[in-house]
């Protein structure tokens, strides 16, 4: 099966790449752009693959679209690319409009194309699989309510509501054109290769330098948080097996409110990192309540039931399991950090693969 990943540099769609080099006989044509957060070093473990290729491309090129589907020929779509910072959209959602929406419009109109030349066998059997967010759903205000597949749109953010439009997008490329599609909305994801402006590794990276740990507001904002790995399992499930036409909600069933995330990071710390900055003589001290964000959602919570009834996935790893992981990986990772941080990360792609990173 050959696969092409839009936003492979990113945080999920890295994770996507190197779960089907890994762990499959597929090949993967990646597809980014090369914004700020796109980082190919987060590929390096899989990029010497003969099963693995890049393309630094603009999903908003057209032209550079087509010709990667003539020359690449896909069995399927695995569209990550999009500007993801809920606040980097309220301060400049331009990027976010572009991207999320038209950009998604070009990759459908070019994937329909590519997808009605096509023989009927593998005309049949091709997928398009549109990876998007539970916050196109808006605010949960019951403490037992949950999102499901079929609750309402309410985007709250301009980055949602970016989201929300590129998925009646490709529903609407689904029924008036026929196009294969499948559609996924997850819940808030945290791993490994993470960029640090997300909440998770900036409080381990500020912690561990002794700077202010920001949190929003009181700290009480609920999500559910999802580790990378098993929301990469659940989307090569998804593309391979489900049936066209399906939404699914995928969630790690870990509601956590935003400071228990803090200070259950600032815990780990305390065992894995003990020797702390100077001044510092306990990691909780450095938490600093800021301004919430402005029309910030309260809760988010996703019933991911139907994935494990149709598809038989269920997270592997539970959010104290999932956190332990990643606080480890930073600290034994601390070239990786060194590099996004300082933006070498750049420098190092451009010499592996003579290419120029979009700013």
């Amino acid at each position: 099966m050959k696969i092409l990943v839009t936003g492979g540099a990113g945080f999920i769609g890295s994770a996507v790449i190197r779960h089907i080099i890994q762990n499959t006989q597929d090949e993967v044509l990646n597809v980014d752009k090369l914004t700020y957060a796109g980082n190919l070093e987060s590929l390096s473990s899989i990029a010497q693959s003969p099963r693995y290729q890049f393309s630094q491309t603009d999903i908003c090129d057209r032209a550079a679209l087509d010709q990667l589907f003539s020359d690449f020929q896909p069995d399927a779509v695995m569209h990550l690319a999009a500007e993801s910072h809920v606040d980097r959209s309220i301060t400049g959602s331009a990027a976010f409009i572009e991207t999320n929406i038209l950009g998604t419009y070009q990759l459908l109109e070019a994937a329909r194309q590519y997808w009605n030349g096509l023989v009927s066998e593998k005309k049949q059997a091709f997928r398009f699989h549109h990876i998007s967010t539970d916050e196109v759903y808006g605010d949960l205000e019951g403490t037992d309510d949950l999102f499901h597949e079929t609750t309402p749109y309410a985007p709250s953010s301009p980055y949602s509501a970016s989201k929300a439009s590129s998925d009646h997008l490709v529903r609407a490329w689904h029924r008036t054109y026929g196009l294969p599609v499948l559609i996924t909305n997850c819940s808030n994801n945290y791993g490994p290769y993470h960029f640090p402006e997300k909440l998770i590794p900036l409080i381990i990276l500020n912690a561990l330098n002794g700077r202010a740990l920001p949190v929003y507001g009181n700290g009480q904002q609920i999500r559910d948080w999802l580790y990378v790995e098993d929301h990469a399992r659940a989307l090569y499930q998804v593309v391979t097996q489900a049936q066209v036409g399906e939404t699914y909600n995928i969630g790690g069933h870990n509601e956590q409110k935003n400071i228990d995330v803090v200070k259950a990071v600032c815990q780990l710390l305390e065992e894995l990192a003990p020797n702390k900055p100077e001044g510092v003589s306990q990691y909780q001290d450095l938490i600093t309540y800021v301004t919430d964000r402005p029309g910030h959602d309260l809760r988010y919570a996703i019933d991911a039931s139907k994935i494990q009834k149709d598809l038989g996935w269920v997270p592997q790893e539970s959010f104290e399991t999932g956190l332990r992981k990643t606080v480890e990986w930073y600290l034994n990772n601390q070239e990786w950090v060194a590099h996004v941080q300082s933006g070498e990360y750049k420098n190092w792609l451009t010499q592996q693969y003579h290419t120029e990173s979009a700013q």
